[in-house]
């Protein structure tokens, strides 16, 4: 269990967006089934998943996290799997689903708003999380939630290093920060790494670039059910 006599001088508590705060996940796996089945005459849906997935992979570090750029991996994708035969009308159809993604209703994860509500004002709230900045920072803006933080940051990625360019800008120590976020491999074992706190909080379904094989176990760590768990636990 995580106790706040644990974190004696706890300043900065951070919280990931994405199936953290708000649903995302299940919203790329609709858009990617609705991509399987519209290329379907070419490849498996097993064989089409893999395809976009491996040049999803390969194009992070062009495009970074986001839903832009997982537009341009599935019309790359349609290409290959299509030996660049792809019809005009099909790759329509791709930025089709790629805007609506982008216009998805902001669903509020339970237990969000009533956790910031306990924690505003007794720590300074910040989001830390990955993705395109315009698409998140309307995301925010939608769900909100925005109020409650002091600091919102969009990273291009969830390093070591770039936690420690986060905690350089809220002027604190590693120590005396504290992430929430529903992946082991972005959102805890980065914080950790630099001396940092570090809860998980699962959700139901996650991107497989994200997940790991291996459990973890360190005395700055608490993984809990529900968000609202965490509260109980630090005030």
């Amino acid at each position: 269990m995580l106790h706040k006599t644990k974190i004696p001088n706890l300043k900065v508590i951070a919280f990931d967006a994405d199936d953290t705060l708000f649903v995302n996940e299940p919203y790329f796996q609709e858009t990617e089934h609705k991509f399987c089945a519209l290329m379907e005459d070419y490849l498996s849906h097993q064989g089409i998943s893999q395809e976009l997935f491996k040049i999803e992979i390969a194009n992070l570090p062009l495009y970074g996290y986001g839903i832009k750029g997982y537009i341009l991996s599935m019309i790359e994708a349609a290409m290959n799997i299509s030996n660049k035969t792809i019809p005009v009308e099909v790759i329509e159809k791709i930025i089709q689903y790629g805007k609506e993604l982008l216009e998805k209703p902001i669903e509020l994860l339970d237990g969000v708003e009533e956790t910031l509500q306990s924690l505003h004002g007794k720590y300074k709230l910040v989001v830390a999380t990955k993705g395109d900045l315009k698409d998140q920072q309307s995301k925010l803006h939608r769900s909100g939630l925005g109020h409650y933080f002091h600091h919102i940051e969009v990273m291009s990625d969830k390093q070591e290093i770039d936690y420690e360019k986060l905690i350089g800008r809220l002027d604190i120590q590693a120590h005396e920060f504290l992430m929430i976020g529903n992946s082991l491999k972005s959102d805890v074992l980065p914080v950790l790494g630099i001396g940092g706190y570090a809860v998980h909080i699962p959700f139901h379904t996650t991107w497989e670039h994200e997940k790991i094989n291996h459990t973890i176990e360190h005395e700055h760590f608490s993984s809990f059910e529900t968000i609202a768990e965490v509260v109980p636990n630090l005030l």
